[in-house]
């Protein structure tokens, strides 16, 4: 077993100011790891021993209904619904298996047409469909709602070892041991065929979560790797009028052996990868820059997943465990814990708690522009602002003469942005002409700043452009503020704001780790 705090950097690109810190090593799979996977809240793991064990992505303890016992033979994939209510998990038994978080128990078994071993499945962003994929080259696409089979389709001579869905939930990529990665509709037709992917097989591929448009021209990025110890990065465009197409923009070699994992950051920034040289590398995802090469598997590492709200990887290998890893500022260190056994003890309550907050802001933060250290009332609509806002707003734009005039009259952030020239004279009593025309001038320029000041992109409804307080999923994979999508939909065709395609469904889902992401980020 390692010593506490330890691990292992090389090729890391000193200039940066973030570290990759191992935190925690989990220990209680029998058998090779073949699957690793984070809710906003959970982490689950899937093992050759025919479980899924489940941990707090808190303080990584064991769940008390963990480990999940419904596979008659080894799990090769698990994923969680993106609502976290369920995870799926999929097995040679031919089945995949839906199990409720709350209780552990099992929602649903879809057994794959053909009875052929299921070796990886998938959840749609809006939970809509399930797809999973047989060694038989078969795929099996799943109305999730219903629990009923909708569509099969087939790749004929392989087996179907990787699958994931495009942010927008209309389109899924699949890569089998044949080497070509294929796009396929939510209608099972096959859209694009990239037939030498990867020599001698792909093993895994994932989306990243942004999506790109230009002109009428949708585009996704899609991490996929291979039997070629190559992990690739390629540009995934769509339109109705030129269908899809598929362009290769970066090859990456940072490993020395077949990579078998790989997986995005939720704001697509970096790239991970798990390798059979016990290796797991993390590039910086847009220029394909290797970052950190992490060496602390004794075996193969078989699987590689973030935290969808968290800077936190997981990697699974087939030594039998699972290392939780922190991406955080150089500045400050974390002890490490071990789980073994059936104990699974990780970092005590307070401390993983107060660790995980810390990380939760430092993701964020990502999203912020460098520099100005925004306030906590920019973020909040300016509307919002109590008078104690407006205070700290005249004292950072240079008008502290005026806080006390201003808290004497009330003047919170709705008063605020009404207030006129002649309202600043005659109320207020600002008798300066000049005074009165540079509070005017801040007050116009704090109505023409963009929202999105200091807040996060993804806290914003594309429809409102304001922080929203119920954010749910729409079919197009976007969150929007649940009343705002309500109305466009019930008003406008049932087309997408943000891609104008169709919607599949006008099904909402309540984004609660949004939500959640929300509330933690204006009470902080």
């Amino acid at each position: 077993m390692s010593s506490v705090g330890s691990f292992v950097l090389t090729g890391t690109r000193q200039h940066l100011s973030k570290m990759v810190s191992l935190i925690c090593t989990l220990q209680n799979h029998h058998d090779d790891v073949n699957w690793c996977a984070f809710s906003s809240s959970l982490l689950a793991t899937c093992s050759a021993d025919k479980t899924i064990r489940v941990y707090s992505a808190q303080d990584f303890t064991e769940l008390p209904f963990s480990p999940l016992s419904g596979h008659g033979y080894g799990v090769h994939c698990c994923c969680f619904s993106p609502c976290g209510q369920y995870l799926a998990s999929c097995s040679t038994d031919a089945t995949t298996v839906v199990w409720a978080m709350n209780t552990g128990e099992i929602e649903a078994v879809f057994e794959h047409p053909g009875r052929s071993p299921v070796r990886v499945c998938a959840f749609s962003p809006d939970s809509s469909w399930l797809v999973s994929g047989a060694s038989d080259g078969t795929l099996a696409l799943w109305d999730f709602p219903s629990r009923t089979l909708r569509r099969t389709g087939a790749v004929p001579d392989t087996t179907m070892v990787a699958c994931s869905f495009t942010p927008s939930g209309q389109l899924f990529a699949t890569g089998s041991t044949y080497g070509d990665l294929r796009i396929w509709d939510v209608n099972m037709n096959q859209l694009h065929a990239e037939k030498y992917a990867h020599d001698l097989g792909v093993t895994c591929c994932h989306f990243s979560p942004q999506i790109m448009k230009d002109a009428q021209v949708i585009q996704f990025r899609l991490a996929s790797c291979g039997q070629d110890s190559l992990l690739k990065i390629w540009l995934v465009s769509w339109s109705v009028s030129t269908g899809c197409k598929m362009q290769l923009i970066h090859t990456l070699s940072g490993q020395s052996a077949t990579v078998l994992s790989c997986a995005y950051s939720a704001d697509g920034q970096l790239l991970v990868s798990g390798s059979m040289d016990k290796t797991v590398a993390v590039y910086e995802a847009n220029n394909g820059i290797l970052l950190y090469t992490l060496n602390q598997h004794e075996r193969y590492v078989t699987s590689c997943a973030f935290s969808p709200t968290v800077p936190l990887i997981a990697t699974g290998s087939m030594d039998k465990t699972v290392n939780v890893w922190r991406v955080e500022d150089g500045s400050s260190g974390h002890g490490r814990c071990t789980a073994s056994g059936t104990q699974g003890k990780s970092l005590p309550n307070e401390a993983a708690s107060a660790s995980h907050e810390a990380a939760l802001s430092h993701h964020f933060s990502l999203f912020c522009p460098a520099g100005r250290k925004w306030p906590g009332h920019s973020r909040l609509m300016v509307s919002e602002w109590s008078e104690d806002d407006v205070s700290s707003w005249l004292l950072e734009e240079g008008l502290e003469n005026l806080v006390e005039t201003f808290k004497a009259n009330n003047i919170d952030g709705a008063e605020l942005i009404s207030l006129t020239k002649e309202s600043l004279n005659s109320d207020l009593h600002i008798e300066s002409l000049g005074l009165r025309s540079k509070v005017l001038r801040k007050i116009e320029e704090l109505k023409m700043a963009p929202v999105s000041n200091g807040i996060p992109d993804e806290f914003l409804c594309p429809i409102t452009h304001e922080v929203m307080k119920d954010p749910v999923i729409a079919a197009d994979g976007y969150s929007y503020e649940r009343e705002a999508i309500e109305s466009w939909i019930s008003t406008k065709s049932r087309s997408s704001p943000m891609t104008n395609l169709p919607l599949q469904t006008t099904l909402l889902t309540p984004n609660r780790t949004l939500k959640m992401a929300i509330c933690r980020w204006t009470s902080s």
